[in-house]
């Protein structure tokens, strides 16, 4: 293929072409970590929930200690409002770490089912812009091939003259 103006146009648009079709791929890749990340996101809050019940536990049995040392003996009983509390965050806790498990799952199975659609979506895209390409490079070689001949007839033309 001889080196024309065309030729230059042609190269541009199928880098850009191929450069969109790396960042289609590269968007779909950033959305499947982003699955991931949320998730291992999500399974640390776990920890932080724990702790959180445990901190606020310790700090009210610290509040009825000082309470109940400032009371005179057998003024009252606070084993039972202790007992009360612990089974108090023991149920939330259990609750918000049920809750955290099943946001996991879910993210977790719309993380595969992401992967199953980007999978397809991304054949679907290759196979449209290798199509693209392929008729982008025919119409290159028919528009080069037309520049050739009107410049062999622009030269027989000058010849003739």
């Amino acid at each position: 293929m001889t080196q024309n103006p065309f030729t230059a146009v042609f190269d541009a648009q199928r880098t850009a072409i191929e450069q969109s079709q790396s960042l289609t791929h590269d968007a779909l890749e950033a959305q499947q970590t982003s699955f991931t990340a949320f998730a291992d996101a999500l399974a640390a809050s776990e920890n932080l929930v724990e702790q959180n019940a445990e901190l606020t536990k310790g700090a009210l049995h610290a509040y009825f200690d000082a309470v109940e040392s400032n009371l005179p003996e057998e003024a009252a009983d606070f084993d039972e409002l202790r007992d009360l509390v612990d089974d108090g965050f023991d149920t939330a806790t259990e609750a918000q770490l049920d809750s955290l498990d099943a946001a996991i799952e879910t993210v977790e199975e719309s993380g595969t089912a992401y992967d199953e659609f980007a999978a397809d979506y991304a054949d679907v895209v290759d196979s449209s812009f290798d199509a693209y390409l392929d008729a982008h490079e025919q119409l290159e070689t028919n528009v080069v091939a037309v520049a050739e001949n009107v410049e062999d007839a622009a030269d027989e033309f000058d010849a003739s003259a």
